[in-house]
């Protein structure tokens, strides 16, 4: 499933897409300590934070995540959202908390 066709499937609104939008979506992953998600967050996950900042960003690129969803409506500060758009970042946005992020991601990809 793309990010698009995620962030369609489960409401999320879109604060940074572009090309990103095309990326492949495989999982999921949970997390806000930044160090413990570039180890363990899988290529091609959905990465549900509330970390809107540059740092999240890089993690982001390093971990190859699919998208950032962000969660309890955190908000991409504005050196996130440059470098999301320079690194081909795709960065949804909840109202939502983490655990219905994930039960809603798991289940548009029915995992």
């Amino acid at each position: 499933m793309t990010v698009k066709e995620l962030a369609e499937a489960c409401g999320f609104e879109i604060a940074n897409g572009g090309d990103a939008l095309d990326k492949t979506v495989t999982g999921g992953y949970c997390g806000d300590l930044l160090s413990w998600v570039m180890g363990r967050a899988s290529a091609g996950s959905a990465w549900i934070t509330v970390m809107g900042n540059e740092n999240a960003i890089a993690v982001a690129v390093l971990a190859e995540v699919g998208c950032v969803i962000l969660a309890q409506s955190a908000e991409l500060d504005g050196q996130a959202a440059l470098r999301a758009r320079e690194n081909n970042v795709a960065v949804l946005k909840s109202g939502k908390g983490a655990f219905e992020i994930a039960v809603n991601v798991a289940g548009a990809l029915n995992l």
